[in-house]
């Protein structure tokens, strides 16, 4: 094997070729001579030596080219753009990266130049400060299209105290500020949640609050996001579905979808609530996992809504630009989904079947708020420590740990929510007894509390009831007997609310139905449906005795007596 031989430069002046140390090396190295300082420089640029010989006095003037040669090409190598602005607002010299930047940039760089040199100036001349205490000053540059960009200027200051030229480097903030904003949505969404009053809230139905908070979830995720549509699914345990609550933006074919929380075969929903893993779609027409959503979709983020370390449903938000989510969004989006899980628990927590009693209902609600308001603190502070060194955002961080902390106060007055519900009162010596005696009515719902509540309500007040369980009771019932009136809840095993009004209008359409949905769900459009055949009316839970009886009265065509 023939053995690799070293490498060496020879500067050569006007000797060229036959210089005297060329002989002398050749046995030992492979020799390239350069006649001048300039092909010596760019010589070494373009390839590696082992030696470089030159003459005593074209050694220092060598030495000097490659230095200079290195510091340029350092500058040409980092990631800042880096320039040299005169008092004319010229450039005298800049970086590769600093040619990049559109002229637009660069013209708004050489002005903001020639600001700090008008500051640099005034701080020499003024006598305040001496040349070597002169501070690099930091500006920020908006340009077009949500761009950003941020420089630092210093001053070359000569001898005798004048500003020769000012030294700029400049970075695109764009991703800074992005983030920043997704910092002060996410302070604002937890300050916004904070806001669910009781007072407020006990005046609104399930489906008014969770407009609301549809409303709130717009507001501050297409700032904090940066989507197109979204949609919030949540997990409905006894049969494993992923349960469609709050949507902006879906195709009514993406909204009749059955998903269920499943690793395969359920898209990427049914994946992220079944391994409670976020996942980022970069380009809808090439992820298998896909299956149909918005218009146009071509990329998507999905993140599990937790409670207690369980997912209780998934967040999922669309573009329609190929990838438009980054792992910073999905930090940022998780943290988000947290405020958004303990929202909508709030909200379900009101619900009368949970609880028959403000009290009741407001240890319960601390007590599934408090793993989630821990986790959103913990997440602030981890991320807090990968930005040691950026006040900035530390401070940021800072405030959503107080406002957990806020929201923990604040919690438990949310939490008691509207005292006078089903089944509260007093329900003695009814009045309107005689006005419902020998009524037959039907109650479906698969809550034991609520079914037997009603039962005792009504039975109170004359009418003959009969308790179901679920969907498929209910449908036997009514096709083997005649009803007056029938109560049903939407969501149930077996059979949905409008299977069970349509089993009714088949045997008797005259005969009056009324829905009842807690928290607004209505997952197969029951609602809808039944509105247009006829749906005598809807009741939210949790509804007020006052409120149930009055829709029975309006259902059965009988006026209300006062009580």
């Amino acid at each position: 094997m023939k053995e690799k031989r070293l490498r060496a430069l020879i500067l050569s002046g006007s000797a060229c070729g036959s210089h005297p140390a060329a002989a002398l090396l050749e046995g030992v190295y492979r020799i390239d001579v350069c006649p001048n300082l300039e092909d010596s420089i760019q010589t070494l640029k373009d390839h590696q030596y082992d030696a470089v010989f030159a003459d005593i006095g074209d050694f220092l003037p060598l030495e000097r080219g490659i230095a200079n040669q290195q510091a340029s090409q350092i500058l040409d190598t980092i990631g800042e753009g880096v320039c040299l602005v005169d008092g004319q607002g010229h450039c005298s010299w800049s970086n590769k990266r600093m040619q990049t930047f559109s002229p637009e940039i660069f013209e708004r760089v050489k002005q903001t130049c020639l600001q700090a040199r008008a500051v640099f100036e005034n701080q020499l001349t003024s006598g305040h400060m001496p040349a070597d205490q002169i501070r690099s000053r930091k500006y920020s540059i908006d340009v077009s299209q949500n761009r950003y960009f941020e420089l630092i200027t210093s001053a070359v200051i000569g001898d005798q105290n004048q500003v020769l030229q000012v030294v700029a480097v400049v970075w695109d903030a764009t991703s800074g500020r992005r983030l920043q904003r997704k910092i002060d949505a996410i302070d604002k969404a937890g300050r916004e949640i904070a806001k669910l009053e009781c007072e407020m809230i006990s005046k609104l139905s399930p489906g008014q609050r969770l407009e609301l908070l549809r409303d709130k979830i717009i507001c501050f995720s297409k700032d904090l996001m940066q989507f197109d549509h979204f949609a919030i699914r949540l997990l409905d345990k006894r049969i494993n579905k992923l349960e469609l609550v709050i949507a902006e933006g879906l195709p009514s074919a993406a909204m009749e979808v059955d998903i269920y929380a499943q690793p395969e075969g359920n898209g990427i929903s049914g994946y992220v609530a079944a391994t409670g893993r976020s996942y980022i779609c970069h380009d809808t027409e090439k992820d298998s996992r896909y299956v149909l959503g918005m218009e146009h979709c071509m990329s998507s983020l999905t993140v599990p809504l937790r409670l207690d370390d369980k997912v209780i449903g998934v967040f999922n938000i669309e573009s329609n630009k190929i990838g438009a989510f980054n792992e910073d969004d999905r930090q940022f989006a998780e943290i988000f989904g947290g405020y958004v899980a303990m929202a909508l628990n709030i909200l379900d927590l009101l619900v009368v079947e949970r609880c028959m009693t403000s009290g009741l209902m407001a240890d319960s609600v601390v007590h599934e708020m408090n793993q989630p308001l821990t986790d959103i603190m913990d997440q602030a502070q981890h991320l807090m420590e990968e930005y040691i060194g950026d006040d900035a955002m530390r401070t940021r961080l800072n405030m959503i740990v107080d406002q957990v902390i806020n929201i923990r106060k604040t919690i438990k007055e949310v939490a008691t929510g509207p005292q006078r519900v089903l089944g509260v009162g007093d329900l003695d010596a009814p009045c309107d007894a005689v006005t419902l005696a020998g009524k037959r009515v039907l109650i479906a719902d698969d809550e034991a509390n609520i079914r037997n509540t009603i039962g005792q309500i009504l039975t109170k007040r004359g009418c003959d009831c009969v308790v179901c369980k679920d969907g498929y009771e209910a449908i036997s019932y009514v096709e083997q007997q005649k009803f007056d009136l029938v109560l049903s809840d939407i969501r149930m095993p077996h059979r949905n609310g409008y299977e069970i009004y349509a089993a009714v209008r088949r045997r008797d359409e005259d005969t009056p139905v009324i829905l009842m949905t807690g928290f607004g769900y209505d997952p197969n459009h029951s609602i809808v449906r039944a509105s247009e055949d006829g749906l005598s009316t809807v009741l939210y839970k949790p509804f007020k005795v006052d409120q149930l009886l009055e829709d029975i009265h309006l259902a059965l065509g009988i006026e209300l007596a006062s009580e």
